[in-house]
């Protein structure tokens, strides 16, 4: 099973991630950010991924720490639970239309982190979340599960249903990459042997 658990703690945040990649999308999320709850839970259910997250931070501040080092925490899990990738068809993408948005999802599970966020949301803030946050929750993930993520809203005139689409892309571009591929059982999916 590729399976891992994560704690982060530090002055600003303790969390903890436990993430099953051959899951069938349960979520346990309690991380005092609603909205961020309803987005994590989108990666679970359309990456059939068993992932739970438990976080306490500094959120009378505001929600930056809290959510930058989910990101780095599930993308340290992530990580962990992918192994040395033999097998994988690293490549993963996906478009998810909500009524009038359009999101696509491209990644490579490359060993290098990198991250294209073309996301202009119609308003700042979806309830009491900040979007900005978004872009610090991926780039958190990216730098520590070392994928190359490219995600572009394509379309939308409603911040939620950009959001969603955008996570619903994700949770399926990162199944299609993990996939184990019979065709490549054992092996490592590059040129140079190495990922």
């Amino acid at each position: 099973m590729r399976i891992a658990k994560i704690s982060r703690n530090t002055l600003e945040t303790q969390i903890s991630v436990a993430l099953n990649l051959d899951g069938s999308g349960v979520a346990e999320f309690a991380t005092g950010l609603p909205f961020l709850d309803h987005m994590l839970d989108q990666i679970a259910r359309h990456g059939l991924m068993d992932i739970s997250v438990k976080a306490a931070g500094d959120l009378h501040i505001d929600a930056h720490h809290t959510v930058e080092d989910i990101g780095i925490t599930l993308g340290q899990a992530f990580a962990q639970a992918v192994g040395d990738k033999k097998g994988v068809r690293r490549y993963g993408h996906a478009y998810v239309p909500l009524d009038e948005a359009l999101s696509r999802v491209v990644l490579d599970i490359s060993g290098r982190p990198g991250l294209v966020f073309d996301v202009e949301f119609t308003r700042a803030r979806i309830g009491e979340f900040d979007v900005d946050l978004l872009h610090e929750f991926f780039q958190g993930f990216v730098n520590h599960a070392l994928v190359t993520l490219h995600i572009d809203n394509l379309r939308g005139d409603n911040a939620h249903h950009q959001a969603e689409t955008v996570f619903k892309a994700f949770g399926r571009a990162l199944r299609a990459a993990v996939e184990l591929d019979p065709r490549m059982t054992g092996v490592t999916p590059s040129t140079k042997g190495t990922l």
